[in-house]
């Protein structure tokens, strides 16, 4: 592991290699340390690959680097995520720049079933922040386990904090620096709350500054490690039209609230809605809709409701519930799944027939009525 890590840091510190010929070495090469470990004559038949590249390589101040991090890693209880690991965030390991190394600290599940990005102008009014805190309140209500992200700055995307934190929803925020400082420092409180539920997350090592240009790289994290990016409140110009038109960019659903047109701070959700940019949104219920959550939701009702009234068997019910994950199933495929005989799970899929709870379909397909 600290082999691996030690050249996965390494790679991202080599001057002309960015995120996209990242992926190109460790799709052609598959380990990454023979990057460091093979001739430059190999080197330069990997693609993006030049002599000047190969030159940088091989600065022994790179790997030097590398073990000084590791050691912060350690010592913090720092998570790396690297993308060809599981543990990865598989929104974003599809997206064209997503980079080849996060770092992560908390406990939150950056691959769970449901992620919502909340982004906003840093000048949140009343409106804004009372948006902000009825949306979540029915997230949290609807489903408890979604992840809410945002930046961490002032105005919407600390509402959003908060407003999880208070309704126990998990919140990662992401950063536009290292993991060793919290920017504003003012945020600081909200940011430890936050590791005992959800996180940190960056792509910049520890001894980074929150620089101007840092925090244009972190709303490309924010945009594609979600499901979706709401807008909150914005100027016609900011951050967050930044991460709304990079998560369009990813063919990523991104929604707005709308606002008065007399409002600076609902001018660049407005904006996004004329333009189609956005879809217009005044409760969770749109969003649920949109996503197409509701009728999940809805699956999940009708199963509770017909167990309230029919009474079912422990295997019974463990047919019940892996059917109630998908739209059907084949009997082949649900006895591998169950490691049950097709005789007998054929007996029980009679009985939930006679009990009104399941349907036989063509080709010896199965589904919940």
């Amino acid at each position: 592991m600290h082999q691996d890590l030690l050249y996965q840091i390494g790679i991202t510190l080599v001057k002309g290699i960015g995120n996209i010929i990242a992926k190109q070495v460790i799709e052609t090469m598959g380990d990454v340390s023979l990057l460091f470990k093979e001739k430059g004559r190999f080197l330069e038949r990997i693609p993006g690959i030049s002599r000047k590249i190969i030159a940088e390589i091989h600065h022994p101040e790179i790997l030097q680097r590398a073990e000084k991090e590791i050691l912060f890693i350690e010592k913090n209880k720092i998570i790396p995520l690297f993308i060809k690991n599981d543990n990865y965030p598989q929104r974003f390991r599809e997206c064209v720049d997503a980079p080849v190394l996060l770092y992560f600290r908390g406990n939150a599940d950056l691959n769970t079933d449901k992620i919502v990005s909340v982004v906003g102008t840093r000048n949140a009014s009343s409106y804004g922040k009372e948006v902000t805190e009825k949306l979540l309140h029915d997230f949290a209500i609807a489903y408890p386990d979604l992840l809410i992200v945002s930046g961490l700055a002032y105005g919407i995307d600390i509402y959003s904090h908060k407003a999880a934190l208070k309704n126990n929803l998990p919140t990662a925020g992401v950063l536009a620096h290292g993991l060793d400082r919290i920017y504003p420092y003012v945020h600081r409180n909200v940011a430890i709350d936050m590791l005992e539920q959800g996180g940190l997350l960056t792509d910049f090592m520890s001894e980074t500054n929150p620089d101007r240009q840092n925090f244009v790289k972190r709303n490309r994290i924010i945009a594609g490690i979600s499901d979706c990016t709401i807008v909150i409140e914005s100027a016609e110009k900011g951050g967050a039209l930044i991460t709304a038109n990079i998560a369009d960019s990813y063919n990523k659903d991104v929604f707005a609230v709308p606002g008065k047109i007399t409002d600076i701070y609902s001018s660049g959700c407005n904006a996004l809605i004329k333009h189609k940019k956005a879809a217009l949104i005044t409760s969770a219920e749109d969003v649920f809709r949109e996503m197409c959550w509701n009728k999940e939701r809805e699956n999940k009702k009708q199963i509770v409701q017909k167990n309230l009234f029919v009474e079912l068997t422990s295997e019974e019910q463990i047919v019940v519930n892996l059917l109630s994950k998908t739209e059907n199933m084949q009997l082949n495929t649900m006895c591998i799944d169950l490691n049950m005989p097709v005789s007998k799970l054929a007996s029980l899929l009679f009985e939930l027939e006679m009990k009104g709870i399941v349907r036989c379909m063509p080709g010896g397909l199965y589904r919940l009525i």
